[in-house]
């Protein structure tokens, strides 16, 4: 286990993809997983997910393909999202990277709308 809440939880679903499975129990969680999984089910990418004692159950969506952290958390500016959707994602409009703004933790997309840079976390495809 490293020290990286949301890395390790996107490793765990991607195994259980891998597996087959379709439910995926992790055992640590954190307000900015929560947020990161938000992400994830506005894009229909996590079915569901919700807090049973101390773990966090998720259900993995029928548009999921794959999704990681990255790392290291570049800091980006609006111009250069662009390069960054080019290395992580695998087409133009096919996924989503979740990046940390001044403003909280949005898409590639809102994040150009609104013009504000921010750090990338994740992906999703």
């Amino acid at each position: 286990m490293s020290q990286d809440i949301v890395a390790d939880a996107l490793n765990q679903i991607m195994n259980a993809k891998r597996a087959g499975k379709e439910v995926v129990v992790v055992n640590r969680s954190s307000k900015f997983l929560l947020s990161v999984l938000a992400i994830g089910k506005l894009k229909n990418y996590i079915k569901g997910y919700r807090m049973k004692g101390n773990s966090l159950e998720m259900e993995i969506g029928e548009k999921f393909n794959f999704c990681s952290a990255v790392k290291p958390r570049y800091i980006v500016k609006v111009r250069d999202i662009g390069k960054y959707i080019r290395r992580y994602l695998p087409a133009r409009d096919m996924g989503v990277i979740v990046i940390s703004t001044s403003e909280g933790l949005m898409t590639h997309q809102t994040a150009i709308e609104k013009k504000i840079g921010g750090s990338i976390i994740a992906y999703f495809y």
